[in-house]
């Protein structure tokens, strides 16, 4: 049998080393995949006793070992075993660089990925801004696949020099060529960066106003308070004037009122007391200060100063709504009416007798209008 397989070329190279190299390729493939299934059983069971992470996303790293790369690998140690040209172990040994290489870029993409989904997972929606995470996944990801490629082609002999000063002028062609998505982009590297506003906060903008659902690499989805659902670019966002009421720690409420011009002074100097009592009695409120502010058209007016100690607007609509009706109900024991807008009328007479309702044809009345606006903010 030896001596037929000695006897027996195929492609230059005698039966007998195509049979040891057959079988090395096989021995080696069976190891390889032995100990890398050790290695694994072992770093799992190290990594169920330990509370880093790191460990766990080894585990799942080296689980993605490609079996075609195995392969691969275990033909490249049987071809050492064949009698091969000189040019064929140059290949070879670029073949070898392609093979590791791209099982490394296999791993560091997967943990890459592992990394973006555990971000993603573990990052709640008031304190976590997504963009600067996939960002950073989508340049690394870029940059890993960029490296081996380039080392690839400079292992196979390939000036790379050109090559990557034309990738240099084709990426000018292409950014003048995408000039608002990469505005867009860099507005969205903003946000993640800068953090003006984050899933869940409710913002107002240019007569907008709603909360952040999404926030992408081109556009940001609000939830308007009507239930539908506004896209606006990045780059449209980040040029207003936004207010984050998410981020209030308390809420400042100013609202004013008047009274009727009949009040006494003593009734006025009563008013600030209610309302401080008023203000007082709410769980969630501070008063601050309650003025005789100013004489109105048809109104004495008072101005009252506030603050909600929790951000929530509900709860502030609520308070507001029970601090009018104790200022009703007390404003009517007091004897104090508000004031609405009037407007009254003087008729003034030539003769004694336009006062008694005999007009003479020779007067000649003359009619003043005084309009009186009431303005009451609650």
């Amino acid at each position: 049998m030896k001596s037929w397989l000695d006897l027996n070329v195929f492609l230059g190279v005698p039966a007998t080393q195509w049979l040891y190299a057959a079988i090395a390729a096989g021995i080696s493939y069976l190891i390889i995949s032995g100990v890398l299934r050790f290695v694994i059983a072992r770093l799992r069971r190290l990594a169920s006793r330990t509370s880093t992470h790191v460990d766990d996303v080894v585990v799942e790293v080296l689980e993605r070992t490609h079996r075609f790369t195995i392969f691969v690998a275990a033909l490249l140690i049987g071809s050492e075993f064949i009698d091969l040209p000189e040019k064929w172990d140059t290949r070879l040994s670029h073949l070898w660089f392609l093979v590791i290489g791209f099982q490394l870029a296999l791993w560091v993409n997967h943990g890459v990925s592992l990394w973006t989904a555990g971000r993603l997972e573990n990052a709640t929606a008031a304190a976590h801004n997504p963009v600067i995470t996939t960002m950073m996944s989508w340049t690394l990801r870029a940059l890993l696949w960029s490296v081996l490629l380039l080392a690839v082609l400079a292992n196979m002999g390939v000036n790379i020099t050109a090559f990557v000063a034309s990738l240099g002028v084709g990426g000018v062609a292409v950014a003048l060529a995408v000039q608002s998505i990469l505005s867009d982009l860099f507005a969205s590297l903003a946000i993640g960066l800068d953090k003006p506003f984050e899933i869940g906060d409710f913002i107002v903008f240019n007569g907008v106003a709603g909360s952040i659902e999404h926030i992408g690499l081109k556009t940001t989805r609000i939830r308007s308070l009507n239930g539908e659902e506004i896209v606006c670019s990045n780059t449209e966002l980040l040029k207003n004037t936004i207010h984050n009421y998410k981020r209030m720690a308390e809420r400042r409420i100013v609202f004013g009122f008047g009274v009727t011009y009949d009040a006494s002074p003593e009734q006025l100097r009563a008013i600030p007391g209610i309302v401080k009592a008023a203000v007082d009695s709410e769980t969630h409120a501070r008063f601050d200060r309650a003025h005789f502010k100013q004489f109105g058209e048809s109104s004495l007016d008072f101005e009252v100063v506030y603050y909600v100690t929790d951000p929530a607007y509900n709860l502030y609509m609520d308070i507001q709504q029970r601090l009018n009706l104790k200022l009703m109900e007390h404003f009517s024991e007091l004897g104090v009416g508000f004031a609405f807008p009037t407007r009254t009328l003087h008729v003034v007479g030539a003769t004694d007798a336009s006062a008694k309702g005999n007009v003479s044809k020779e007067a000649k009345p003359r009619v003043r209008a005084v309009q009186r606006d009431a303005f009451n903010r609650g």
